[in-house]
């Protein structure tokens, strides 16, 4: 039985996040490693509402910040070559990898 590699991908900006996913998808074409992927999956929305006022006179006007989490999967199977290859990716600010193998 072949061991497989699942890869979550999570990160605030969406470019970047599938940048880091088509980096995976030519090191499995390089390798000729089976992947499923990338699975897009729901993206959470941290909203935080702030007054204006900094001292509480006047109307009632709010900012409303937002911050977007946007998370991509990916399995492969977990050849060592491709693993080698995985684990020299650059990846950029912001986006994080974590890769959990599973028999």
């Amino acid at each position: 039985m072949v061991q497989k590699a699942r890869i979550s991908l999570s990160g605030t900006d969406p470019q970047k996040v599938d940048r880091v996913c088509s980096q995976i998808k030519a090191i499995s074409e390089r390798t000729g490693v089976h992947m499923k992927g990338p699975i897009p999956l729901p993206t959470k929305r941290l909203v935080v509402p702030v007054r204006k006022s900094p001292d509480g006179e006047g109307s009632e006007t709010w900012d409303r910040w937002e911050m977007r989490v946007h998370k991509r999967l990916i399995d492969l199977d977990a050849d060592e070559r491709a693993l080698r290859q995985l684990m020299r990716i650059q990846v950029p600010d912001g986006v994080n990898i974590e890769i959990v193998l599973r028999g």
